[in-house]
């Protein structure tokens, strides 16, 4: 038999620890309880083969891989036979309703299965279409997923660094950089990578007193790291940054400093207010101020926080500072339509980080299944009849041999 198109060969999701398989028991107790009885049901009045349809309400990039290599497992350790057929391969777009895939099997097998199914399903998808859409924004940026503080433990973590690595292969095939890496090891193989990326947090400075002690002690301890420095933390983001760099020049110039930026929206970055906001980005970017905004975009253009004035402002003093190879990296609340803010002012960003790419809104995460036949007999409940017009490429089996 050949291998089922699960993407489990592609990188991190051979290691997910959630597409480990589960024993029976605890399928039972995590699943619903209708599941379970119709599992009882169908295995006491005989079996049958049945094909479900998997969809998700909103447009989504595919990013189904967690999920299969999850079934793999479990039906392989059930010495089950069953075969799935992707309709929209990993990476690719998929518009509202269209079903992303069928999966065929034994109904007794396969009935207590769907809730947790759904679970690796639905966020992923949604997921990695923030992520692609974030790096199109930003071609040229390097993106850092730092999603794990916002995560509701390991496993949902794992569902959205994997997401970010999909959408962010489909928009390298549209030629923009995307995701790089992750803030830790246990997530980095989705993203080709052996370690989480970054160096130091606000509480590091706090504990070293100024940013420049805090930069000392990181390059003492790790000095063939590149030198990234918080400079917020005092909010003199201008002055410490410019004493960082007089502090090692050799860094700055050999491109092995950078400084990232991440004032909270509470206030203006040091030498901002809102004119002077205004101001620098009329002079770089004068067509991001002179259509429609809302006060969410203007916020990101002009207001308090990591602004595209404050990047601006950032660069243009670096510059003028004679450190034209020191790197800006920005965190703090980039989501798609701030990327896309960004994209307008011509920001100059190096890097990203960023856990926003998460989806907002929960609901839109919701996938579906529907079962669309029953021993090859096309059957489906009402209003769902949208589900037969898939298009069905070869199916692939797979069976407990293999």
């Amino acid at each position: 038999m050949t291998t089922p198109p699960t993407p489990a060969g592609l990188p991190g999701v051979a290691q997910a620890r959630s597409s480990a398989a589960l024993a029976d028991a605890d399928i039972r107790a995590r699943t619903d309880s209708y599941f379970n009885r119709t599992r009882q049901l169908v295995s006491h009045f005989g079996d049958c083969e049945v094909t479900y349809a998997f969809f998700i309400r909103t447009p989504v990039i595919s990013a189904p891989g967690i999920m299969l290599a999850w079934l793999d497992n479990v039906l392989k350790a059930r010495g089950c036979t069953y075969s799935v057929n992707l309709i929209h391969p990993e990476g690719e777009w998929v518009g509202a309703g269209e079903p992303l895939l069928h999966i065929t099997g034994p109904f007794s097998q396969l009935a207590d299965l769907e809730t947790l199914l759904l679970q690796k399903l639905g966020s992923p998808c949604v997921a990695a279409l923030r992520a692609y859409q974030m790096a199109l924004s930003l071609p040229r940026t390097r993106f850092l997923a730092m999603d794990a503080r916002h995560c509701a433990g390991y496993e949902m973590q794992e569902l959205m660094a994997y997401a970010a690595s999909v959408g962010s292969r489909a928009a390298r095939k549209d030629g923009a950089t995307g995701f790089v890496g992750t803030a830790n090891d246990a997530v980095a193989p989705f993203f080709e990578t052996t370690h989480g990326l970054g160096t130091m947090p606000h509480a590091l400075i706090g504990y070293a007193g100024s940013t420049v002690r805090a930069a000392e002690m990181f390059h003492d301890q790790f000095p063939n790291t590149d030198l990234v420095v918080l400079v917020d933390y005092f909010g003199q983001e201008i002055t410490d940054t410019l004493a960082v760099c007089r502090r090692f020049p050799e860094l700055a110039a050999a491109g092995r400093l950078a400084v990232r930026l991440d004032t909270h929206g509470g206030r203006f970055m040091e030498g901002l207010n809102p004119q002077d906001s205004y101001a620098v980005v009329n002079r770089h970017a004068p067509e991001a101020l002179r259509r429609y905004r809302s006060d969410k975009e203007l916020r990101y253009l002009i207001g308090t926080g990591v602004s595209a004035a404050a990047i601006w402002k950032m660069r243009d003093t670096l510059d003028d500072a004679g450190f034209p190879l020191v790197r800006i990296i920005a965190s703090s609340g980039f989501g798609v339509t701030k990327c896309a803010c960004m994209a307008d002012a011509k920001a100059p960003l190096d890097v990203v980080g960023t856990g926003s790419y998460i989806p907002e809104l929960w609901n839109e995460t919701y996938a579906t299944a529907d079962i669309i036949a029953y021993d090859g007999v096309r059957r489906v409940k009402v209003g769902r009849e949208f589900l037969f017009s898939a298009t069905r490429p070869e199916q692939t089996k797979k069976d407990s041999h293999d």
